[in-house]
């Protein structure tokens, strides 16, 4: 997948109120920037970060076993719980997407993860890793469905039944939202926020400059590199998300399976499509979308991004093709 990194530039050395703090949480890292005149104590600021991230993790991880997502999962069938606010918000964003691409994103996804060994499922030894067996696909698929997952104003959220939620592919941009939105109430409203390669930025500089990342081309598989130089995007109030499956492979008996999978059909997508980047105004959607663009592929994919309007880099190792939405948010890389 194509990382994320501050473009490669000669400038002046950092202001005193431009502050950098960084860490560890959801099984990645997480780095934020920000324009902190005030002087605020760096551990204050820390403190508020964590404490977002550590409330995400409490209610939205299906890696540990308290979560309330994992409650959720081992809840008996036709039950009705209040979910917190923050997880609410995350499930109402999944469904809307799982309806307007027809299931290529789908927050019930867990079983399916589960039957193929991927996530916390996964072996402890990567070469124990086995591809699913169709019993075990079709056992998974009949328990699982973004359809079946319904909310009610005053009951909440209903367990159909053996519904497994998974919300790795929206969580981590729900983060960075809330991060950012943290050190708002906090009266600083110029910072870059970064949770393992998702990013949002709110103002600017402390020099009048934009945020700015850059975004490094897919590596060729074969033969030089397709005629795709780093671009520079300039976070001006957006936030982006990249989805891929080009790092993220296991191998079996020649065959290599992504660790994408198409709710749809319950089988690892199959497509050249390696990454997908998205630009949107929330990381929440723009982690969605990314995900859900990958699913579609290549064509479906860029078809989706041009109907809904969505900036998307949709890339594979010989190709890449953006939206028009896109396009219209590049800017030089100088």
């Amino acid at each position: 997948m194509p990382t994320l990194a501050a473009p490669q530039r000669l400038r002046r050395a950092d202001p005193d109120t431009l502050h950098s703090l960084h860490g560890t949480s959801m099984g990645t890292h997480w780095r934020v920037r920000v324009s902190n005149p005030q002087f605020l104590p760096l551990q204050t600021l820390r403190s508020a970060i964590e404490d977002v991230l550590a409330s995400v993790v409490r209610h939205m991880s299906h890696w540990q076993a308290d979560s309330t997502l994992a409650q959720f999962n081992r809840a008996p069938a036709d039950t009705w719980h209040a979910l917190p606010a923050d997880l609410s918000t995350v499930l109402h964003a999944g469904l809307h997407w799982a309806q307007a691409s027809g299931g290529a994103f789908d927050p019930t996804v867990g079983a399916l993860v589960a039957a193929w060994g991927f996530g916390p499922h996964a072996p402890a030894h990567p070469a124990d890793w086995r591809p699913a067996s169709p019993h075990a696909i079709a056992q998974a698929q009949a328990c699982s469905g973004w359809q079946r997952l319904h909310y009610h104003p005053e009951r909440g959220w209903r367990q159909h039944g053996g519904l497994q939620l998974d919300l790795s592919g929206i969580a981590k941009g729900y983060a960075v939202d809330a991060v950012l939105l943290r050190l708002h109430a906090l009266g600083l409203g110029n910072a870059l926020v970064e949770i393992g390669g998702e990013l949002r930025g709110s103002g600017q500089r402390p020099d009048g400059q934009p945020w700015r990342v850059a975004i490094a081309p897919v590596p060729a598989a074969v033969g030089p590199a397709p005629d795709a130089p780093p671009c520079a995007i300039a976070l001006r109030d957006c936030a982006i998300a990249t989805s891929g499956s080009l790092y993220h492979r296991h191998q079996w008996q020649g065959r290599s399976y992504s660790h994408t999978l198409d709710p749809r059909t319950g089988a690892p997508i199959a497509h050249a499509l390696a990454s997908v980047t998205v630009l949107h105004a929330e990381c929440l959607h723009a982690d969605a979308l990314a995900t859900l663009l990958t699913v579609l592929g290549p064509e479906a994919g860029w078809e989706f991004a041009e109907q809904h309007g969505i900036a998307a880099l949709l890339s594979s190792p010989t190709t890449r093709r953006c939206s028009s939405a896109w396009e219209a948010a590049l800017e030089p890389h100088v």
